[in-house]
């Protein structure tokens, strides 16, 4: 992924975030029964959403780098037959072999003369190497001008990433309105990466319910093509009753189910909290502690906290003061301040604290 990617994140889906969030208190005021009282004896109180999102989190990690099969363009090898690589065809492009067989320095080679005669696949493929810096010097400059080149003759992939260094402005000469079109281009073309930030766009441009409106076509379409971060997206929609969908928790829940397997780390905590909840579904405790601390183990602080909330209530697992104490360090250490469960700590022998920083350390 390059460097250029990672500047839709913060901006836009803060848009997002604030446009969808309820009017609700931070996440981790809830008060829950203390580490005494057993599971079979408690009245289980729910869970906070992280719909609003806590401030430290209203952002929406960057898009999925995946492979695009499309990244590279064209659809046809530089002899008129189908690109074996989009289409399962029989022949595949010698540059783009090298490239999947990790060969990047001989990729390079060969795409570079063909690039250099104006081939687009060849052109996106260069860019592609130089932005990553795969097997030489990353020169995003240069990167630049071989996907503006691709950008040009209409590869989806090369108008996203050309789009994004509009944006960003950090290689070229910053261009929003020649970003916006380029990006809407690949969108349009399908290109799933250019769906998701096409919608962050146009959330960005226009906050409320109709940017979220117009917005929600791409994000759907995002999400039906497997990037994570639509699929979230997808979610608080349906949660919120936002951007032309009516409220449907169900639906919201499976969404966030399918960004969750592919390991985003805030639907894996919101997931978490809507099975335990019993939000959308069944409630299921074994499972939401499963993926609450699917979360907390991939550095979640949210999920790290409510994973020690659930190990201090027993929650889907079996009380445990040492875990509880040890999440919650974890937590505390990355800046986390929760009452509850400072006065938790407070309450534990010098054994107890000894052995939970033992085990915090081990988690780290």
């Amino acid at each position: 992924m390059t460097a250029s990617q990672n500047i839709l994140r913060p901006v836009l889906y803060l848009a997002l975030a604030l446009t969808l969030a309820p009017q609700a208190g931070h996440a981790e005021e809830t008060k829950s029964s203390g580490p005494e009282t057993s599971a079979t004896q408690r009245e289980m109180k729910p869970l906070p959403s992280t719909t609003p999102v806590p401030d430290d989190m209203k952002r929406l990690p960057a898009p999925t780098d995946m492979v695009d099969p499309q990244r590279f363009g064209g659809g046809k090898s530089e002899n008129g037959e189908p690109d074996a690589d989009r289409f399962g065809g029989a022949r595949t492009d010698p540059a783009y072999g090298a490239f999947q067989r990790g060969l990047y320095k001989t990729a390079y080679n060969l795409a570079l003369r063909r690039a250099e005669a104006g081939s687009a696949s060849a052109q996106t493929l260069v860019a592609e190497i130089l932005a990553r810096g795969l097997g030489m010097a990353r020169d995003d400059k240069e990167a630049a001008k071989w996907y503006a080149k691709a950008a040009e003759q209409g590869v989806p992939e090369a108008q996203f990433q050309y789009a994004l260094m509009l944006l960003d402005g950090a290689y070229v000469q910053k261009d929003h309105k020649a970003a916006y079109a380029l990006m809407q281009s690949a969108a349009e073309a399908g290109n799933r990466l250019a769906q998701f930030n096409f919608a962050q766009l146009l959330v960005s441009e226009e906050p409320g319910e109709q940017g979220l409106a117009r917005a929600a076509v791409y994000y759907e379409r995002a999400a039906d093509a497997g990037v994570a971060d639509a699929q979230y997206a997808m979610s608080q929609l349906y949660a919120n009753g936002a951007g032309g969908k009516k409220p449907d928790d169900a639906q919201a829940r499976h969404w966030l189910a399918l960004a969750a397997r592919q390991g985003f780390d805030t639907a894996e905590l919101d997931l978490a909290t809507w099975l335990i909840n019993g939000r959308g579904g069944p409630r299921d405790e074994k499972s939401g502690f499963m993926w609450m601390q699917r979360a907390a183990l991939g550095g979640n602080v949210a999920a790290q906290n409510r994973l020690a909330k659930l190990y201090m209530n027993g929650f889907g697992t079996e009380p445990d003061s040492i875990s509880s104490a040890a999440w919650y360090i974890l937590a505390r250490r990355a800046g986390l301040a929760d009452p509850e469960m400072d006065d938790f700590l407070d309450g534990l022998t010098d054994d107890e604290l000894k052995q939970a920083l033992q085990r915090a350390n081990r988690l780290r």
